[in-house]
C-alpha cells in the first residue's frame, strides 16, 4: 500500500483507471444490449471525460472522507487487510454515487427527470462497483503497484544494509 504521496498518487491513478474503464464498459454494455469488442473500443473515449472526474475526486476528497471513517472504527492496530478492506468498500460506496451523478449528467442529460435518473443509474452501478473493486480491481491494482514499488523498497533495504 502507498507510504507517501507519490506512491498515494501513483495507486490512485490507477486504481481509478482500472474501475473507471470497468464501470464504463458496463454502463456502455447496458445501453447497448450486450457487451461486444465495440463497447471496448467505446469505453476508451469517455476515459478521458471521467478518469479526470474520478482521480480529483478519489485523491483529494473521497480518499480522506473514506480514511476518516474507517479510522472511526479502527486503529492501525488492526489488521492491515481487514482495513484495506473497510477503506475499500467505504470508497466505493461514496465514490459510486458522485461518479454516477457526474456520468448521469454528461451522458444523459440534466433535465427534471434527473434525480431519477441518477438513482436509477447509482442502483444498477452499485453492486457492480462494489464486486468489482473487492474481486477483480482492488487485488489487480495491489498486485501492479506491489510489483511497481518492489524494486524501490528492495533498493532502499540494499542501500541501508550497505552502510
Amino acid at each position: 500500500m502507498p507510504k507517501n504521496k507519490f506512491q498515494d498518487f501513483v495507486f490512485t491513478l490507477i486504481m481509478v483507471v482500472v474501475m473507471v474503464y470497468a464501470m464504463v464498459v458496463y454502463n456502455i454494455a447496458g445501453d447497448k444490449g450486450g457487451l461486444t469488442l465495440e463497447v471496448f473500443r467505446l469505453a476508451l473515449f469517455e476515459l478521458p471525460i471521467m478518469c479526470p472526474i474520478g482521480f480529483i475526486l478519489e485523491f483529494f476528497l473521497v480518499g480522506k472522507i473514506a480514511q476518516g471513517v474507517v479510522f472511526k472504527h479502527m486503529t492501525f492496530a488492526d489488521k492491515p487487510i481487514e482495513i484495506t478492506f473497510f477503506i475499500s468498500g467505504v470508497t466505493v460506496a461514496i465514490m459510486c454515487p458522485i461518479m454516477s451523478f457526474c456520468a448521469t449528467c454528461l451522458f444523459k442529460g440534466i433535465d427534471a427527470n434527473l434525480f431519477t435518473k441518477w438513482i436509477s443509474l447509482t442502483a444498477h452501478n452499485l453492486p457492480m462497483a462494489f464486486f468489482w473493486q473487492f474481486m477483480y480491481a482492488g487485488p489487480f491494482v495491489r498486485f501492479i503497484f506491489g510489483k511497481i514499488f518492489r524494486e524501490n523498497e528492495q533498493s532502499e533495504f540494499e542501500v541501508a544494509e550497505a552502510e
